[in-house]
């Protein structure tokens, strides 16, 4: 498995960030995402970062919240 790492920071997701994402799929599995404190670090936002790129990038891909990291994993399939 295949991993890189980026930052989130004071800009938070913008429609350039999620193209980032994107071209780190193309030859990644997994992408950890660590949010920096400028992007303020509360666990709620943390959350609502993951579930907001979640829903700009598609069923293809799951989050998981560990610490003030996010771990992006892309699937073949869709998950429920």
């Amino acid at each position: 498995m295949r991993q890189t790492n980026i930052q989130l920071g004071k800009n938070r997701i913008t429609e350039n960030f999620i193209e980032t994402l994107k071209s780190h799929f193309k030859k990644h599995d997994t992408v950890k995402i660590s949010v920096l404190k400028s992007a303020d670090t509360k666990k709620e936002n943390i959350r609502l970062y993951a579930n907001e790129i979640l829903e700009k990038m598609g069923v293809n891909y799951t989050a998981r919240i560990i610490g003030f990291t996010i771990s992006l994993k892309k699937w073949r399939r869709p998950q429920r």
